[in-house]
C-alpha cells in the first residue's frame, strides 16, 4: 500500500446528524471524528442504526451535518451549497453500491460515461474515458453489452468503472458484496486493493467480517458513535479466474 500523505484526505471532526421524526428527534451520529489517509481501505461495521450509513452520506456530500465539520483534500466541504456539494461529488468522490444502480436499457460503456455526461464533458471525451475505466476494471471486451447480460460480479465491476472514471480521489462502497457470492466478492475486493495500491482512498460499509479482513483497517459503530477503531493487516484478495454469479 502506498505510503500515507501527510494530511489525511478526509477529516471529520465532532459530526452529529439529528432527524426530525414527527415530535421525537434521531441522533443518527453522536459526535464522531474520523481521519482517512490516501490510499487506505476502512471497512466501516456496526449492527442496523448504528449510524454508518449516516457517516458514509456525509463523507460522499450527500448530506450535511447538523454539527461538526469534514475535510475533504483539506478543503471543508461541511458547510458547502448543494450546487457546491454536487461538484465535489462529481470531481472528487466515487460511489458503488449494494445494487449496482446501473440504468438496463443503456450499454456498459453508455452507463460508465453518465457521470462525465453529467460533468458536461464532449461526447469523444466520455467514450475514451469510459473504455479506460472498464479497461482498468478488466472488462475491455464487454463495453456493448447491456447490464442483463452480465453476471454479478461483472456488473459490480461495471460499477467501479463508473465511479473510477471522474478520477476520483475517494470511493464509497455501500454494500459492495452484498449481493455477490462468495468467490465474486473476493474478485471485488482484490479490485479494491489494486486501487488502494495505486492511491485510491476507499471505504466500504460492510455486515461481513470476511469482508472486512480485506481492509487495512475496521472502524466499528454503535448508536451513532465510533466504539473501536482498528489497524490489521488485511488479508490479500486473489480473484478467481471466472467471475461468479448473484446470489439466488
Amino acid at each position: 500500500m502506498n505510503e500515507a500523505a501527510a494530511a489525511p484526505v478526509i477529516e471529520a471532526r465532532g459530526l452529529k446528524r439529528d432527524f426530525q421524526l414527527g415530535e421525537s428527534v434521531v441522533h443518527a451520529l453522536r459526535g464522531v471524528s474520523l481521519s482517512v489517509q490516501r490510499g487506505e481501505m476502512t471497512a466501516i461495521m456496526g449492527p442496523s442504526g448504528s449510524g454508518k450509513s449516516t457517516l458514509m452520506h456525509l463523507l460522499g456530500c450527500l448530506d450535511t451535518p447538523s454539527e461538526g465539520t469534514i475535510r475533504i483534500e483539506e478543503e471543508d466541504v461541511s458547510a458547502l451549497s448543494e450546487t457546491e456539494l454536487a461538484l465535489v461529488r462529481n470531481r472528487r468522490v466515487g460511489f458503488v453500491f449494494q445494487q449496482f444502480n446501473l440504468l438496463p436499457r443503456i450499454n456498459v460503456l453508455e452507463n460508465v460515461s453518465t457521470p462525465l455526461l453529467y460533468a458536461g464533458v464532449p461526447a469523444r471525451q466520455r467514450r475514451e474515458r469510459a473504455t479506460e475505466a472498464l479497461e482498468r476494471v478488466g472488462l475491455a471486451d464487454r463495453l456493448r453489452h447491456r447490464p442483463t447480460e452480465l453476471s454479478g460480479g461483472q456488473r459490480q465491476r461495471v460499477a467501479v468503472a463508473r465511479a473510477l472514471v471522474t478520477n476520483p480521489v475517494i470511493i464509497l462502497a455501500d454494500e459492495p458484496t452484498g449481493n455477490l457470492d462468495s468467490a465474486t466478492s473476493v474478485e471485488i475486493m482484490a479490485l479494491f486493493q489494486e486501487l488502494c495500491r495505486s492511491g485510491i482512498t476507499i471505504a466500504l460499509v460492510t455486515h461481513e467480517p470476511d469482508i472486512a479482513g480485506f481492509a487495512r483497517r475496521v472502524v466499528t459503530m454503535k448508536d451513532g458513535r465510533i466504539i473501536s477503531d482498528l489497524l490489521q493487516e488485511p488479508r490479500e484478495a486473489i480473484a478467481a479466474p471466472a467471475a461468479g454469479e448473484v446470489k439466488a
